[in-house]
Parts: C-alpha cells; structure tokens; sequence
C-alpha cells in the first residue's frame, strides 16, 4: 500500500489529538516529503509545534504555509498568536493586520488585535478593535470584557459601566449551561 499525503495528514491529526506530538510531526513531515508544495501540511505541522510548545518551529512551519498560499487569515492569525506568546509584537501586529486584509468579520480576530494592541499600551487603538469585534459579535463575552478594561484604562466610566451590564447580562443568560 502506498502511502498519500491526505492518510499522512489525517493519522498526524489523530496523534495530535491524542497529544502524540512528535509521532504527528513525523507522519506531517512523511507528507510533506510527498506533497512539498500542501499549504495545509506545513500549517498543520506549524499548529501541532505550538500544540507542543514548540513556538519557534511553529513559526517557521506557518511561515512556509503563507507563502504558498497568502489567502488564508487562518495562517496570519495564527502567526499573529504565536508572535504574542514570543512576545514579538511588531511582527504579531503585521499578522493580524494580514489576515484583517483577508477578512474583515472575524470577531475573535479583532479581539486578538485588541489584546495586542492593549498590551502595548494602544488603549484607544485596542478600543477601536474591541468595539470592531462586538460589532462583529454582539455577545462576545471575552471583547466586552477588554473593552471595559479598555475603558476603564481610558477614564471612560460611563463606557466602562454600560460594558459591565452587558457582561451581567451574559452571565445570566450562561447560568446553568455546561
């Protein structure tokens, strides 16, 4: 039986989800030595190495990933994260602001910019992105939550406690779900 690219990339994600890091990263890299050019692979390979806490060879896997296919926020916004966590600001700003150019109604996306943007100090800046995914999200716990902290940061009072009625209110309607 010969191996393919799709089985490879299919058991790499079983393993990875069984948290079998390194036997994923294998059965990727198997892939990938049949199907060098698979945008998806070298993505799939750069999310199980930031899985594993291997932020670096996740960075160069999903770099891999956007220059074959540069039409995917997916990729940008992971890079975005994973240059967050490395605490590379600059260069997680330039992906975020990638896959922003790419699709403009990802919530969770905007958050993320918001999150950067706030760890940086960018309090009006991170506003903007907050109010972005809320508009995107109405009821998106986590942004309304920064977008109070935000507020709050900015000595918007009134702002910070409309923010923490809509919070309220998500919470009573979550109560008693698993």
């Amino acid at each position: 039986m010969q191996e393919n690219s799709e089985a490879l990339n299919s058991r790499a994600i079983e393993l990875a989800t069984d948290g079998a890091y390194p036997e994923a990263v294998a059965c990727l890299k198997r892939a990938l030595s049949i199907d060098r050019d698979n945008y998806l692979l070298w993505y799939n390979l750069g999310v199980i190495y930031r899985n594993s806490g291997d932020l670096e060879y996740a960075k160069q896997a999903l770099k891999k990933a956007a220059s074959i296919n540069s039409e995917d926020a997916d990729i940008f916004e992971t890079l975005g994260l994973i240059c967050y966590s490395l605490q590379e600001y600059d260069d997680a700003y330039g992906y975020y602001i990638a896959a922003l150019e790419i699709t403009q109604d990802n919530a969770t996306l905007w958050n993320n910019l918001g999150v950067l943007l706030f760890a940086r100090g960018e309090y009006a800046d991170a506003c903007e992105a907050f109010e972005e995914a809320i508009t995107i999200f109405p009821h998106y716990y986590d942004a309304l939550y920064n977008l109070r902290d935000t507020y709050t940061e900015l000595g918007n009072t009134k702002g910070a406690a409309i923010c923490d009625e809509q919070l309220k209110a998500l919470g009573k309607q979550h109560k008693g779900k698993l």
